[in-house]
């Protein structure tokens, strides 16, 4: 296991040093959330040729990475195309200046590298045992499609309101995002929980577990819900009453009165 985990960090520091130099040659470092899940698909792919393991739990791990990771990538290209840099990147770069580029290098590039390893913890393990799966390894498969769906459909959804000009300035209550508030963000959540249980064999299943918790924080408390909440109020003058009626991230029904 540990060859494993040794040529996954090594293709994420790799990856991250070439993307962090590409965004230095394109001045836009919101590539980086572009390849979040790109980069998961390739730590599966190292860790299969890296483990040489067999059996439906390695293919499991390798095939619903793929499509988790290369369906957010192209969703995100597709969002982002046009639109330069990311404000928050944007904000960051007038704030230091000509120090930016050493500063993005650290806090931007190398810690999502390492947020990204640590988060694909369950596919290494998973890929790096091998074997066949149980019950809670096909349980597993299915919550990964369950998430995989909910947070397409929530994407899907968003894109077709985005795209109406009748919609500019107005809330997003609509489908999903009825029921809560970020549907992507809880659709992503539960994804990662699936792959730990594809994942889930043996004592390892502990050190695995710190991928879905880390994941659960950060769109909970971090880069997800927290980040987006604190200034979409701002920009949406009716999102105050649609925080009043609907879940913030577990789907429920709209409250009334």
């Amino acid at each position: 296991m540990s060859e494993v985990l040794v040529a996954t960090a090594l293709a994420t520091l790799f990856a991250m040093t070439a993307l962090w130099l590409l965004s230095l040659a394109l001045r836009d470092a919101s590539i980086v959330d572009i390849w979040w899940g790109p980069g998961f698909v390739v730590v599966a792919a190292v860790a299969a040729q890296t483990a040489a393991t067999e059996g439906s739990r390695t293919a499991a791990l390798v095939a619903l990475t793929a499509l988790w990771g290369l369906r957010l990538g192209i969703y995100l290209l597709a969002r982002n195309a046009g639109h330069g840099e990311d404000p928050r990147y944007q904000a960051m770069r007038r704030n230091w200046g000509p120090r930016f580029p050493w500063i993005s290098a650290v806090t931007v590039f190398a810690l999502q590298g390492v947020l990204q390893w640590t988060v694909s913890l369950p596919t290494q393990i998973g890929i790096a045992i091998g074997g066949e799966l149980g019950l809670i390894g096909w349980i597993g498969v299915a919550v990964v499609a369950g998430g995989l769906l909910f947070e397409t459909v929530g994407d899907l959804q968003l894109t077709r309101f985005r795209r109406d000009p009748a919609n500019a300035g107005r809330v997003m209550a609509h489908g999903l995002w009825r029921y809560t508030r970020h549907p992507n963000y809880f659709g992503d959540c539960v994804a990662h929980w699936g792959l730990f249980l594809v994942a889930f064999v043996g004592t390892a299943s502990w050190l695995s577990s710190i991928g879905p918790i880390v994941m659960t924080v950060l769109l909970l408390r971090v880069s997800g819900v927290a980040l987006l909440e604190r200034s979409i109020g701002k920009r949406r003058p009716g999102y105050a009453e649609y925080q009043a009626r609907t879940n913030a991230f577990f789907p429920g029904p709209p409250k009334t009165g």
